[in-house]
């Protein structure tokens, strides 16, 4: 039987006169793009001024490379505002493009040599160049193929009304800001158990470009000559191909409590790996990394996701956390959409919502190694394997079925589907959960299996992310922006460009001293 922390809450706010504060729900999406040129290639020109400063505009900016773009929606509250909000930067930002294309998918086109992807570069001043040596260092460690892949970051609060109202609900234990640190802990935790549905029903990246592995052998094998995939994969994005980087498996960040969390970062940032002294630091004035620790910095932590506090100028990611508490969570285990111009579809803002009020209001025991490692080997096999007939996943080392894991969770997820029906009225939520539940008895309705169709019938993996990237670049080409809306980017990227002027005529001291007052 599914166990709440406190069963009286989720009575409290499926009621119609408490619901509404989940109205106040923040949301904000943060995407990944890459630009390409007629060819395919990742492009090699320089961040067009168009679209700003990279280093100070709010929404338009760069992931790790110049050709990597990184659209961010500012927060709200109304559901539909960051996607309407991202269909605006990226119709802004596919007419100030000159003759390229936006890639369509998470998986890169064509690369050539790893040293061929340009880095972003941010200016002359030390904190742009801080930004520049943090990358080069990732391309150091992990290679600069891995940075060029994409994906979609959903960011999610809920306000301090509801806060209020849960912790009067279940009294007992911390208060204040403590206890709102310690139920995002608990919805990191269970996302961590049940985060697997995400890549099943959205993931789409079941095949690469066989230019990624860069001559690398592969177990993959060929779907057409250029192209190799997994037969039932779902997100190649999220494999030991992607981000999860074996390099880090030894870790061992625990998300029991913002204490073991900060220290568990503090300590690695601080700590000496011996291969990356070997690589080195400096080679005279040119700097490879920032340091030979663990990680350069709490960022370089891959996870699905993260908690989040925006802190003062300057002050380190963990430091913020560890001052302030968690201010949001951030999920990042989206795959971009090819099929879609912007690359994200609406249900999945919805699914997710309902799946992280299911995950703050379950109950949420620490995090054991055995558990860790079974919540592990869980989303292995379902990025890998996740459309197999007859998966089995790990639940307390039994081997169970996939299907019936996945009915189960939709069963315990129907409830805050209903309570957020309550919140907004009508019953989108209810209605988006049950459409998506098909998917579990029909794989081949996934994205991930329509992707693979998809690159199957146009001849490769290539020849289908182009086409879409053409079709995709020149409709959003086609949508005139109004004349409010276009003003508003205008006047967005004109201040960027002052601001950024601003940085970089300001008095510098040596960048060895600011990077030393970083990790102070």
């Amino acid at each position: 039987m599914l166990k709440f922390t406190c069963c009286d809450a989720v009575k409290q706010f499926s009621g119609h006169a408490t619901a509404p504060l989940l109205r106040g729900i923040t949301r904000g999406y943060e995407r990944e793009c890459l630009r390409v040129d007629r060819n395919g290639t990742l492009a090699q020109t320089p961040h067009p001024l168009a679209l700003g400063s990279k280093l100070t505009h709010p929404w338009i900016t760069t992931d790790y490379s110049e050709a990597l773009l990184e659209f961010i929606t500012p927060p709200s509250q109304d559901p539909a505002f960051p996607l309407q909000f991202l269909r605006d930067i990226h119709r802004y930002s596919a007419q100030q493009l000159q003759g390229e294309y936006l890639w369509a998918g998470s998986m890169p086109c064509v690369l050539s040599s790893g040293q061929e992807i340009p880095i972003a570069d941010y200016g002359p001043s030390n904190a742009a160049r801080f930004k520049y040596v943090y990358r080069e260092g990732l391309g150091l460690r992990y290679g600069r193929q891995m940075q060029t892949i994409a994906g979609a970051h959903y960011n999610w609060s809920l306000p301090a009304d509801f806060w209020l109202a849960l912790q009067d609900c279940c009294s007992a234990g911390s208060r204040g800001q403590d206890f709102v640190s310690e139920r995002y802990f608990g919805l990191i935790r269970n996302f961590l158990r049940f985060g697997w549905l995400i890549p099943y029903l959205f993931g789409a990246s079941p095949a690469i470009c066989e230019s990624f592995l860069q001559g690398h052998p592969s177990d993959l094998p060929e779907l057409v000559p250029g192209t190799r995939y997994g037969p039932y994969a779902t997100s190649l994005r999220m494999s030991d191909l992607g981000y999860q980087n074996r390099a880090q498996d030894q870790l061992h960040v625990s998300v029991n409590s913002l204490l073991e969390y900060t220290q568990a970062l503090e300590a690695a940032i601080r700590t000496p790996d011996p291969f990356y002294a070997q690589l080195g630091v400096r080679d005279g004035e040119h700097w490879k990394q920032l340091n030979a620790n663990l990680l350069q910095t709490e960022s370089e932590y891959y996870a699905g996701m993260r908690p989040k506090r925006v802190g003062k100028l300057g002050e380190r990611p963990a430091k913020a956390l560890q001052t302030y508490g968690v201010e949001y969570v951030e999920m990042r285990l989206f795959d971009l959409n090819p099929f879609v111009d912007i690359g994200i579809v609406p249900e999945q803002s919805t699914f997710a919502d309902v799946l992280l009020l299911m995950c703050l209001f379950r109950d949420s025991p620490p995090i054991t190694a055995r558990e860790q490692s079974e919540n592990d080997e869980n989303k292995h096999r379902v990025v890998n394997r996740g459309r197999e007939p007859g998966l089995q996943l790990l639940v307390y080392n039994r081997e169970q079925p996939f299907r019936a894991l996945a009915h189960e969770l939709f069963d315990d997820m129907q409830p805050f589907a209903e309570m957020l029906d309550a919140a907004y009225g009508g019953r989108r939520y209810s209605s988006t959960m049950q459409g998506l539940r098909t998917r579990i008895d029909q794989p081949e309705t996934t994205p991930s299996a329509q992707v693979l169709e998809a690159s199957r019938t146009q001849g490769g993996f290539f020849n289908f992310g182009m086409e879409m990237a053409r079709q995709h670049t020149q409709a959003l080409q086609a949508q005139a922006l109004d004349a409010a809306t276009l003003t508003k980017f205008a006047t967005s990227v004109r201040d960027s460009l002052q601001a950024q002027q601003s940085i970089d005529s300001a008095e510098q001291g040596s960048f060895e001293t600011f990077v030393a007052q970083y990790y102070a």
